[in-house]
């Protein structure tokens, strides 16, 4: 599905879509963890990406 072109402005890169595979699975392949265990922290961050990063981190 195509971008919604009326919504104009900066990106929302500061959250982590739990629904959207591709974020969950990039998250993963970043931290070298599971696709489960990524969705795992993604949800205690509440989907903030600083936080999930940093619990990630911790975490390894």
């Amino acid at each position: 599905m195509a971008d919604d072109k009326k919504k104009v402005g900066r990106p929302d890169r500061s959250r982590v879509a739990q629904s959207e595979d591709y974020e969950v699975n990039d998250f993963a392949h970043k931290h070298g963890i599971s696709a489960q265990r990524a969705l795992e922290i993604i949800a205690e961050a509440g989907g903030s990406r600083d936080r999930a990063d940093e619990i990630a981190r911790r975490s390894a």
